[in-house]
């Protein structure tokens, strides 16, 4: 039995992109009905609220977007869409401000009253607002009561499970979900659909994302006939804290802003490193910090927890106290003084630099089908800067969002599902319940260790093969292994299933591009293969679709629309 519903437009997550482009949409259109559906509860879940670092934009006196534009391309080595780049980066400076002045959002100010900006790593100029180290929360707090009092729909405690075409297979017809509450499934009629579930890289044994995903999104368009790109360019951030086995504590992150206010990263004889490595010490680019320190790691330089130390005691504990006061408090529910001492850390697992294909007004190649944020890929190339995560989200959302509100009067229709396409979604989702039910919990620590292992920071041939074919194994006793499904009421074991097989699919498109990869760029790096391609004329992203069940790969060349390895806007503005 299948619930249907209808709406104008389809919003999937209510993180930053989710949610600016529901109010964007209503905004544009506000005789449309807009519907946000979300895995958890609107406000309380997804990873822009997680967000401690801050928001890039170039504001102040001496910066610009064009020295922010030569950042996000030095940082994402030249692989990123320079459209989509641009778009970023001028987006940021409208948004900041809207978020302020309009959604009520309010960031940190130096002493004239002006928005303080903080250093990050890897950027020329220190812009990154923010709002303490709680800047997500203050974001997403924000945003999530204009939603509620603008009377948009809420699907809270739905997961979708499937993007279902039109019967002639030409444009998307709506989104099969479950009512994670009750079990049951509703397919969800909409003329447009925004795609803003967010990645997250939760396949690898330490990790930052929230706990509830598992890159759903990017399986769904895979499913669906749609392309990602990038998919071997997922970044591990240097500093998740190493609270010990069995906690899903370990690898959470304490935020950039550490290191780039003077933080010192430490192997365990307590002596800084970073400086063998490169020039810049902490303050290089989370690729290189994070290589650095999984260096030092694998050759024994560890503390007693197995991990590194980071220590701010020398800028002083008061200031460090005053500055980072969320993080000192969450190091101290866990036994460490971030303030006064040092605590353990460990690269680890962080955001998805690849995803989905879509242009600059949000669309993609489905008509009826819009993404913004972590589904999508292009925006960072081969390495995200910090603080350009929530920017890409919170800007490419109200694009996507105005988008949608201009479409969907002119353009946008109801279509009825490809029939076949809806039963194989809920023969998909079913499919658990027809077998005898096991512990996965064996199957997921499999392939969080593989993927950790072989697939992770270093890199080389023969560990991607065994990656390849441990995939399809562990493919293989997920699908010979059932729950029980008496009471389909926040079955959680059935989840932790559906979990498992997004996080396979999109392990195995992370796999085959990082196979096809032989070099090492951003964050890919092949130990087997340690230089960068120097033509840049033969610079391409790698393109994985499904085809049978199976991960196809192909290349598409990078456009150099606005400059060329080498170029700079900055030389160019100064003429």
């Amino acid at each position: 039995m299948i619930t249907r519903r209808r709406t104008d437009i389809l919003v999937l997550g209510a993180g930053g992109a989710g949610l600016l482009a529901a109010l964007h949409a209503k905004d544009a259109a506000p005789d449309l009905d807009v519907t946000i559906a979300v895995k958890g509860l609107l406000g309380k879940c997804g990873c822009t609220r997680m967000v401690q670092g801050g928001y890039n934009v170039a504001i102040a006196a001496g910066d610009s977007a064009e020295r922010h534009f030569m950042d996000t391309l030095d940082g994402g080595k030249w692989l990123n869409d320079q459209d989509l780049a641009w778009t970023l980066v001028v987006g940021a400076q409208q948004r900041i401000r809207e978020l302020e002045n309009r959604w009520g959002c309010f960031f940190d100010r130096n002493a004239d009253g002006t928005i303080h900006q903080k250093a990050f790593a890897g950027q020329t100029f220190d812009r990154t607002v923010h709002k303490g180290d709680l800047t997500g929360i203050e974001i997403v707090n924000r945003l999530a009561e204009q939603v509620w009092a603008r009377g948009i729909n809420r699907m809270e405690e739905h997961r979708a499970v499937a993007l279902v075409r039109s019967a002639d297979g030409a444009r998307l017809s709506g989104v099969m979900l479950v009512d994670m509450r009750s079990g049951a499934l509703v397919f969800v009629q909409a003329r447009a659909v925004l795609l803003g579930t967010g990645g997250g890289p939760t396949m690898y044994k330490y990790h930052t994302p929230s706990g509830d995903k598992a890159c759903d999104g990017m399986a769904m368009a895979l499913q669906a006939g749609l392309a990602l790109r990038d998919m071997e360019m997922v970044q591990f951030h240097p500093t998740g804290v190493l609270a010990g086995p069995g906690t899903r504590l370990t690898g959470t992150i304490i935020e950039e802003g550490l290191r780039g206010a003077g933080g010192y990263l430490l192997g365990g004889d307590g002596q800084r490193f970073m400086h063998t490595y490169d020039p810049r010490g902490e303050r290089a680019t989370r690729d290189i910090v994070s290589r650095s320190m999984q260096r030092e790691i694998l050759a024994g330089n560890v503390n007693a927890e197995g991990g590194l130390w980071i220590e701010m005691k020398h800028l002083g504990p008061e200031r460090v106290a005053r500055e980072f006061k969320g993080m000192v408090e969450r190091c101290a529910d866990v036994g460490f003084d971030l303030a006064g001492g040092r605590v353990p850390v460990v690269p680890t697992a962080h955001y998805m630099m690849g995803g989905l294909v879509f242009r600059a007004d949000g669309s993609t190649d489905l008509p009826g089908l819009f993404a913004a944020g972590e589904d999508t890929g292009g925006v960072h190339g081969a390495n995200r800067l910090g603080g350009n995560g929530v920017a890409n989200s919170t800007v490419f959302g109200g694009i996507a969002g105005d988008t949608m509100g201009r479409w969907v009067p002119r353009d946008g229709a109801f279509e009825e599902p490809d029939r076949v396409a809806l039963e194989a979604a809920v023969a998909a989702v079913h499919a658990p319940f027809a077998k005898p039910a096991r512990n996965l919990s064996p199957i997921r620590d499999a392939l969080l260790d593989l993927m950790w292992d072989k697939a992770g920071i270093l890199r080389d041939g023969p560990g991607l093969a065994q990656a390849a074919s441990g995939l399809d194994a562990l493919e293989a006793e997920v699908d010979a292994s059932g729950v029980d499904g008496a009471d389909r009421a926040f079955n959680l074991t059935w989840h932790d299933w559906l979990n498992l097989k997004s996080q396979l699919m999109v392990s195995r498109a992370i796999v085959a591009a990082s196979i096809a990869r032989e070099e090492s760029r951003g964050a890919h790096w092949r130990e087997d293969f340690p230089q960068t391609n120097p033509d840049a004329a033969g610079l391409s992203a790698t393109r994985v679709t499904l085809a049978d069940g199976r991960i196809a790969l192909d290349w598409q060349a990078v456009r150099f629309t606005r400059l060329k390895p080498g170029e700079s806007l900055l030389a160019a503005a100064a003429e």
